[in-house]
C-alpha cells in the first residue's frame, strides 16, 4: 500500500485533502440535533457516531504526522460535545496544520492498527477517508455532494491501489464488499463501489446487515 502509480505520484495531495475536509465542513454546518441518530451508509454507525469517528481520524492523523507517539486508542477520544461542527473544525484544522510541515510527505506514520507508511501515503490514505465520509454524511441528511470529479479521479486512483487482503472487507473490516456499479458510471460512482458503497443509498426504513466501513 505504500506505492504509487506515477498518475497518482503527480497528486497534490494536502490541496486535496483541504478540500475534502472543507466540503465535509460545509456539510456538517447542516447538521441539526435530530439527525445525529439518523442512519448512515456505514451502517455500525449512526450520523453522530460517524462524525465522532471523523474527529478522532483527524486527531489521529494530525498526532501521527506530528511524530508524536500515541498509542492506537488515541484514534478513537473525538468527542463532539455539544457543538458537533466546532469539535469537527478544531480537528479538521489539526490535520491540517500537521500536513502542512515541509517535511510531511516523507515523514514515516504509524496509521492505527495499518503499520507504518511514509507521509505521503497515510495523508492518501487520510484524504479517501474523509471525502467519501463527506458522501455518507451528504446521504444520511438527503443533502447534495459537491464532489468535484477532479477530486474522485484522485481518490479513485488511490484507493484502487488497495490490495483486497483477508480482514480488508465484510463484517467488522474497514471496507464493505465492492458494490457493482452502472456502465460509465463517474469516477464518483466508482470510487463509492470500489469501497463498499451504493452511489443510490437512501437511508433505510429497517436494519440493515451490511458492513461497517
Amino acid at each position: 500500500m505504500d506505492t504509487f502509480s506515477p498518475d497518482v505520484r503527480t497528486l497534490d495531495l494536502r490541496d486535496l485533502d483541504r478540500r475534502a475536509l472543507e466540503t465535509a465542513g460545509h456539510l456538517i454546518t447542516r447538521v441539526r440535533p435530530e439527525h445525529l441518530a439518523a442512519p448512515t451508509p456505514c451502517t455500525a454507525w449512526n450520523l453522530g457516531e460517524l462524525l465522532r469517528h471523523m474527529v478522532s481520524e483527524n486527531h489521529g492523523f494530525a498526532a501521527a504526522a506530528a511524530d508524536r507517539s500515541t498509542d492506537r486508542s488515541a484514534w478513537d477520544r473525538g468527542e463532539l460535545g455539544t457543538d458537533p461542527y466546532r469539535a469537527y473544525q478544531t480537528s479538521a484544522a489539526a490535520v491540517t496544520a500537521a500536513f502542512a510541515a515541509g517535511d510531511a510527505y516523507d515523514r514515516r506514520v504509524e496509521v492505527r492498527e495499518f503499520g507504518v507508511f511514509r507521509g505521503r501515503t497515510a495523508m492518501a490514505m487520510h484524504f479517501v477517508d474523509v471525502l467519501v465520509h463527506g458522501w455518507d454524511i451528504a446521504a444520511s441528511i438527503g443533502a447534495p455532494y459537491p464532489l468535484d470529479e477532479e477530486a474522485a479521479a484522485g481518490a479513485l486512483a488511490i484507493a484502487a491501489g488497495w490490495p483486497d487482503v483477508p480482514g480488508f472487507r465484510g463484517p467488522g473490516a474497514p471496507f464493505g464488499a465492492r458494490v457493482p456499479v452502472r456502465a460509465g458510471a463517474s469516477a464518483t460512482e466508482r470510487l463509492l463501489g470500489l469501497l463498499g458503497r451504493s452511489p443510490a443509498w437512501a437511508p433505510p426504513s429497517a436494519p440493515s446487515s451490511a458492513p461497517a466501513c
